[in-house]
């Protein structure tokens, strides 16, 4: 695995998690996902960085319990990219680094907030998805 081509490195941005839940838990989980990736793929000689330049811009509703439809609606513009950090995204490639998928609301939400910063996407990564999300279709 290599950089983001050009000699610039891949960027693997953590999506957040809710204020209230890293202080419950202590800590981030997904944002320590991130780091542990980077740090194998820097151990097979890639160049990755692990910036957190998402966050969340107003509260959303848990997401449980709510349909694939209810849920885009629940995180449409909740995510941003603040200013300063726009800069580190411009003509990036980026990955985004989630705990768990199901209808992809989030990470659909995450990429759009990624390419209005001027990075591009080039794919997610997530360390779990139940089996009736859309990941399996049924399968």
């Amino acid at each position: 695995v290599g950089g983001g081509g050009g000699g610039a490195p891949l960027l693997l941005v953590p999506v957040p998690s809710a204020r209230a839940a890293v202080a419950g838990r202590g800590h981030d989980p997904v944002r320590r996902i991130a780091r542990t990736a980077a740090a194998e793929l820097r151990r097979a000689g890639a160049e990755v960085w692990t910036p957190a330049v998402l966050r969340q811009r107003r509260a959303v509703a848990d997401q449980a319990g709510l349909s694939a439809r209810q849920r885009l609606v629940n995180v449409a513009g909740a995510l941003e990219v603040p200013g300063a950090a726009r800069r580190l995204l411009a003509g990036a490639r980026v990955v985004l680094v989630d705990d768990l998928v199901t209808t992809g609301a989030t990470l659909a939400e995450a990429v759009r907030a990624v390419r209005a910063a001027g990075g591009r996407v080039s794919g997610a990564a997530v360390v779990a998805a139940p089996r009736n999300s859309f990941l399996f279709n049924g399968r």
